[in-house]
């Protein structure tokens, strides 16, 4: 499965003396030309995970990575592909298919030459191409829009007054078939890739212009008998059916089951006499997991499938190939592409695995005594970091890799730390170090989450709540505009989700710019400590910089913010 928190082996530099001085990999520059100027890169390119390749484009921009985009196989574009056209308002909600960045990309394929962006795309999904398509173009087939005379005499243009009414002027006639572009950007690439496809993929080529001319259909007769999806809303829907069930091969979690799985774990009864049965949604990710019988070997697997499958490539490659693609490695894990390993985890840093003990004692214990049970607590991790990243986000955006793993981590030390004791074993009065050797880490996290919620989240709210409801101001627009966030988080807080306001919480800067920063990390989806908490006991400048934070893993940190939530009063006041 995709594990965001495997650690990776650090890469050993080449020995070589001799070598220039390198440009700094961290920018996007820098990296794109320590890449171009690694020998056999035709060679290196192909064998490339996806999400590696994904990562690169991210950190360089698309429309620079021409030469790289180039080398790849379609495979791998196809893959590529599901991580790059997809997007999201917001995180952790749905993504939606991005026909903007379709177009971005047939432009930067052309670029590289019109036969091999034709090459490339005539291997890959034809559904994808022609719902890509008909995001930017309207497809007819000409036959059926030319306008003809009956036998009476009578000429006849219905079919070709209907579409003049999406004609802008941008029109194409290729192969039988009529376009009309829906949008200007990106339309002389699609027209000279079709041009090729049409002469070079002949039988790949009418396959897609049936699709987009299926596509291009106005809809169904309004007769109340049904209630079907439009052809290009069926086409979207398909499309995401079938990269979700892509992803899922590969580990992944679905933002909607991501966001079930979250508001579950919320809602968990921590009062109940004994632990609830193991999460349906849960049981139903690794169920699928294990009924994968054909491994992919361009997904992220786990940790010992990637080793497996790099050392297959290594030895089938020539020694010079071994010693580029490790540079290339090497350049991708300069430039933070391969993340680090995860501080969270065992070897962390020593304030994280002091303030972690919980978790990681009892991880060292089970590593040591079953390293089979530590594997699955592994996968358990995986699939938390994962459901984190899909369903939830931390100060109103995505978590970056090394986020999600470490909240993942938190969450787990604090429900060990706050594991009901009526759900411990008959006569246990503590949670033995050997507690993670037989019990799984979901329900750990369950816990830590419920906590995180009441605790932190909605504790917080409450307080300000009560904070505001107090408050008179001799500004009327201010009165006026704290009155507005008390009512609304009032009702936010009600349905269980005060991190909604976050937007309206702005007008408390105007009152304690510190303040406003820490009530952001609190009231959040994720709730986190910012530094700003018991900054008065500490000396220089206070920061209010919202990348100053903390994930919150121990009740100690919980005190804290109870401490600061009950003297915030008097801070607001001054």
């Amino acid at each position: 499965m995709n594990s965001l928190t495997n650690a990776l082996q650090p890469l050993t530099p080449r020995p070589d003396s001799d070598k220039p001085v390198r440009r700094d990999a961290t920018d996007g520059r820098g990296l794109l030309d320590r890449l171009l100027n690694t020998p056999n890169l035709e060679q290196v390119v192909p064998r490339l995970r996806p999400d590696l390749l994904h990562g690169v484009i991210q950190k360089c921009g698309l429309e620079d990575c021409g030469e790289l985009v180039a080398l790849a196989t379609p495979e791998q574009l196809a893959r590529v592909f599901d991580l790059d056209l997809w997007r999201a308002d917001k995180a952790g909600q749905d993504e939606q298919f991005d026909a903007d960045r379709f177009g971005v990309w047939i432009e930067v394929l052309v670029e590289a030459g019109a036969v091999l962006a034709a090459q490339k795309l005539a291997r890959m999904d034809a559904d994808l191409v022609a719902a890509g398509l008909a995001q930017h173009a309207f497809v007819y087939d000409r036959a059926a829009v030319t306008p003809y005379e009956t036998l009476d005499g009578e000429l006849m243009t219905f079919y070709a007054d209907a579409i003049s009414v999406h004609d802008n002027g941008l029109t194409f006639d290729l192969g039988g078939y009529l376009l009309l572009a829906k949008r200007a950007d990106s339309w002389e690439a699609i027209t000279e890739v079709l041009m090729t496809l049409g002469t070079a993929q002949s039988d790949y080529f009418h396959q897609v212009m049936r699709r987009c001319v299926t596509l291009s259909n106005q809809g169904y007769e309004v007769d109340g008998l049904d209630d079907l999806l439009h052809q290009g809303n069926q086409a979207r829907f398909d499309l995401e059916v079938g990269r979700e069930g892509r992803r899922e091969k590969q580990g992944y979690v679905t933002p909607a089951q991501a966001r079930a799985f979250l508001q579950m774990s919320r809602e968990l009864r921590l009062e109940s006499d004994a632990k609830p049965p193991a999460n349906a949604l849960v049981r139903a990710y690794f169920r699928a997991i294990e009924e994968m019988t054909t491994p992919d070997a361009h997904s992220t697997t786990s940790s010992s499938g990637a080793a497996k499958l790099l050392a297959a490539e290594a030895e089938a490659s020539s020694p010079p190939a071994q010693e580029d693609s490790a540079a290339v490695l090497e350049i991708l894990h300069d430039a933070g592409i391969i993340p680090q390993t995860p501080r969270a985890l065992l070897g962390g840093a020593e304030g994280n695995a002091q303030r972690r003990g919980y978790i990681q004692s009892r991880l060292e214990f089970t590593l040591y005594q079953n390293p089979e049970a530590y594997q699955a607590r592994n996968e358990e991790l995986a699939y938390l970091a994962n459901a984190l990243m899909a369903g939830c986000s931390i100060q109103g955006r995505p978590f970056t890799a090394q986020e999600v793993s470490e909240a993942a981590v938190a969450v787990c030390n604090l429900g060990l730390e706050n594991w009901p004791p009526h759900w411990l074993p008959a006569n246990a009065t503590a949670l033995p170090i050997s507690f993670l050797m037989d019990h799984d880490l979901i329900s750990v996290f369950q816990v830590g989450w419920r906590v995180l919620h009441d605790e932190v989240g909605m504790y917080a709210a409450k307080q300000l709540i009560e904070i505001l409801a107090g408050m008179r101001c001799d500004d009327r627009e201010l009165q006026r505009d704290l009155d507005a966030l008390r009512i609304e988080l009032a009702k936010r807080w009600r349905a269980g989700t005060p991190w909604q306001v976050r937007d309206a919480l702005e007008v408390i800067a105007t009152l304690d710019l510190l303040a406003w920063t820490v009530l952001l990390a609190l009231i959040d989806e994720c709730p986190s400590l910012h530094a700003g908490i018991g900054a008065s006991q500490k000396s220089g400048a206070l920061s209010a910089n919202a990348a100053d934070f903390e994930f919150i893993s121990e009740n100690r940190q919980i005190a804290s913010v109870h401490k600061f939530m009950q003297s915030l009063s008097e801070s607001l006041s001054r």
